[in-house]
């Protein structure tokens, strides 16, 4: 019988957590040797330039139809799945590092953001979001007028 790993063991555990570990693996498993595939949640980079906020968000192995994106009350939501490969036989398996499954992710949006104007890419696995910032919260430059005699 195959055993799948799914934590990386090389960090030294302490002693309760070596007993949490222990009754996590007897009560959340439903059968000897699989793995629950744990909830996870994509990692994300949010950056800002001077005209838009930028939200990346990796998301291998992911359809563009499984990926739901969306602004309510300045929130941004994403939310997708990643489904386990049916194609190969679970007991074939070594190991399983990757998680699986539902997830979801939530962040506060600024009031200088424009819900209306948001662009979405996705490509090689990477969920871009291109918010364009509302025309009053840019930096506008003012132009100052110099008179020759001080007035």
């Amino acid at each position: 019988m195959n055993t799948i790993t799914r934590r990386d063991q090389s960090r030294a555990l302490t002693l309760q957590d070596q007993v949490n570990r222990l009754f996590e693996d007897s009560f959340t498993r439903n059968r000897p040797g699989q793995a629950d595939l744990a909830a996870w949640a994509p990692a994300v980079d949010i950056y800002e330039t001077e005209n838009e906020l930028v939200v990346k968000a990796d998301l291998p192995d992911l359809q563009d139809k499984d990926i739901d994106v969306r602004v309510e009350n300045n929130t941004l939501t994403i939310r997708g799945e990643r489904k386990f490969e049916k194609d190969v036989n679970e007991d074939n398996y070594l190991r399983i590092e990757r998680a699986y499954g539902s997830f979801m992710r939530s962040f506060s949006l600024p009031n200088t953001v424009s819900s209306e104007n948001i662009r979405a890419d996705y490509s090689n696995g990477v969920l871009t979001l291109h918010m364009a910032k509302r025309e009053e919260s840019k930096p506008k430059q003012i132009k100052i007028s110099v008179s020759a005699n001080g007035k």
